[in-house]
């Protein structure tokens, strides 16, 4: 049996020893008070030790000592650890030790003696037995905060700032426990304390800083969440305790100027702030759950809006072909993809791109996410009857040159693109489709006639969003074009080894192994085969085929193409692609 299998069989072996089961069997505990600590378990998806702990029925003493006595793996403390050596330490990459809050200490032979305050994380373990490749975990146990201590003492402190500010806020509580009834008076008092102005101000700078899309405030029974959206995935952050959650959301609203007296209904609101010598806006969304309001903010950096097409990630090829037909008089021109796969920020950059002194350029936004120079943006506002259709309608008593029509949802939108491309209008507009053919049946499955979608769209654009590799930690390893192969992944088998890429995690960006992501570009251009197709069949397959003919690259073939180049990595392109 390899180390990595012995690695899994060791846990799962301890596994079968339930921490709950350990205690009650020591006289730690009571049945009861493993049933109640059950129970939040299933609630919050806590540890079972921490919420025993917070429950006041164990000490974290007691808890490491029936692990310790249980499993027989021994303990130590801080004053046991003297030096680790530095080629033990790069066994492991600093983003798997700050996440499991775990730390190498010694190598004998193959065996890896590791730090873990809980050596039941099946998930740690797991993925340090991913890196390691070759070695054997030998687990010990040590206090939590030892642990962390030992790992600021070598890497630096962490994002600690967050937990500094929370221990300096003194609120009451928000609620009356008789009849539950909400004094604002406290909590907007509390939302406008230094310390909590500090602590929002820190959420939001640390997202900027970091480079985040998003901000995720959500409230739990027993806790609340803090979660940020780095290049399309979400990393948890320390979080406050769950009798903030009042005063913080009210903080945020009143900085957004959104209405704090209302709680049971969702609110939109803005914000702006200033960091550095630039603006940056905020969209905030509130929503109310079971356990209190839901917070997203939107974070639309003009630092993080690339205008230049060059830069999205087109290869030569493709982006040669749509330079060509974006300069297309008339017709319409489809991106699609899901949610999220940067189809705005290609619209943004192609007009742009096309943005000129003779060009009367106009959009129909939901949401206007960032502001155009010398282009004229609608919003969509549907309780003031502007919706995309009417909008477009409005726009063509404007002479306009080129429209941008935020999404084609329904038919009336349809169609009105459809007649603005058939008038001598460049039309840019986008679908959520999974691929570049599938925007044919789409069109037609809102009751488009084939006839019409084949006289007006000239191109279709399917496009993903991959996470670029950090260019200062990422490290090659070998594999088998055989194994790529099985995984039915585009590539030939010659049955050679090849080297592709990963990301280990390093300060430059904060320790994801990525930094930034590149767009993976599907073009369709609609020539006149595809034409006379969609004329006798919107069937997606077919039209896929006569476009490969045509030379179109799939997803597929692109997205491995960024990964044999080693721009992004073997995990990335199966996630995303």
């Amino acid at each position: 049996m390899d180390n990595k299998m012995e690695n899994k069989a060791i846990t799962k072996r301890k596994r079968r020893y339930f921490l709950g089961e350990m205690l009650i069997e020591t006289n730690a505990i009571t049945q009861k008070q493993l049933d109640e600590a059950l129970e939040i378990q299933l609630k919050t998806g806590d540890r079972l030790g921490n919420i025993l702990k917070n429950l006041g029925y164990v000490t974290e003493d007691v808890l490491l000592e029936t692990l310790s006595q249980q499993l027989g793996i021994p303990r130590i403390s801080l004053a046991d650890i003297k030096e680790i050596p530095s080629e033990v330490l790069s066994l492991v990459p600093e983003f798997l030790i700050r996440r499991h809050n775990l730390i190498p200490v010694s190598l004998k032979d193959t065996d890896l003696t590791i730090i873990m305050s809980d050596p039941l994380d099946i998930f740690a373990i797991d993925d340090v037995a991913l890196f390691i490749g070759d070695y054997r975990i030998n687990p010990v146990i040590a206090f939590e905060d030892d642990i962390r201590k030992i790992i600021d003492k070598y890497y630096g402190e962490n994002v600690i700032d967050m937990e500094k500010t929370i221990d300096k806020i003194q609120v009451k509580a928000a609620e009356s426990e008789e009849d539950k009834t909400i004094d604002l008076t406290k909590i907007t008092s509390a939302a406008g304390e230094a310390p909590l102005v500090n602590l929002v101000n820190h959420i939001i700078l640390k997202a900027i800083q970091t480079g985040a899309s998003d901000i995720h405030i959500e409230p739990y029974e027993y806790k609340i969440r803090i979660r940020n959206r780095i290049d399309g995935i979400l990393y948890e952050l320390p979080s406050p305790p769950k009798k903030l959650l009042l005063p913080l959301v009210s903080r945020i609203k009143i900085m957004s100027n959104a209405d704090i007296t209302e709680h049971r209904r969702a609110q939109d609101s803005r914000a702006k702030v200033i960091v550095g010598n630039r603006e940056v806006d905020l969209r905030i969304s509130f929503i109310p759950t079971v356990f209190g309001e839901r917070v997203v903010i939107r974070i639309l950096d003009p630092r993080s809006l690339y205008l230049d097409l060059t830069k999205l990630g087109f290869d030569e090829d493709s982006l040669n072909t749509y330079k060509k037909y974006i300069k297309y008089p008339y017709g319409i021109i489809l991106v699609t993809g899901p949610t999220g796969s940067g189809k705005t920020t290609t619209l943004y950059s192609t007009l742009a791109t096309l943005n000129s002194i003779d060009k009367n350029i106009m959009t129909v936004e939901d949401p206007i996410e960032y502001l155009l120079p010398g282009i004229s943006q609608q919003q969509v506002k549907p309780d003031l009857g502007v919706t995309f259709a009417s909008g477009l309608r409005s726009f063509l008593r404007q002479d306009p040159d080129i429209i941008m029509v935020g999404e084609i949802r329904d038919k009336e939108t349809a169609e009105t693109s459809i007649h603005a491309a058939l008038t001598g209008h460049l039309v840019f507009s986008t679908l959520h489709t999974n691929d570049a053919p599938s925007a044919i049946p789409r069109l037609v499955s809102m009751d488009i006639v084939p006839f019409l979608v084949a006289s007006s769209v000239i191109m279709v654009i399917a496009q993903r969003l991959v996470r670029v590799l950090c260019p200062k930690c990422k490290e090659g390893y070998h594999i088998s074009t055989s194994i790529l192969k099985e995984m039915n992944l585009p590539i030939e088998d010659t049955g050679e080894k090849i080297t592709i890429y990963r990301g280990i995690g390093c300060e430059h960006c904060f320790q994801t192994g990525y930094h930034g992501r590149i767009g993976i570009f599907e073009i369709m251009p609609i020539d006149d085969n595809i034409k006379d197709l969609i004329l006798k069949t919107t069937y997606a397959g077919e039209i896929e085929e006569m476009a490969h003919k045509a030379g179109m690259k799939s997803l597929k073939k692109i997205g491995m193409k960024r990964v044999l180049d080693g721009v992004t990595s073997l995990e990335e392109y199966l996630r995303v692609v």
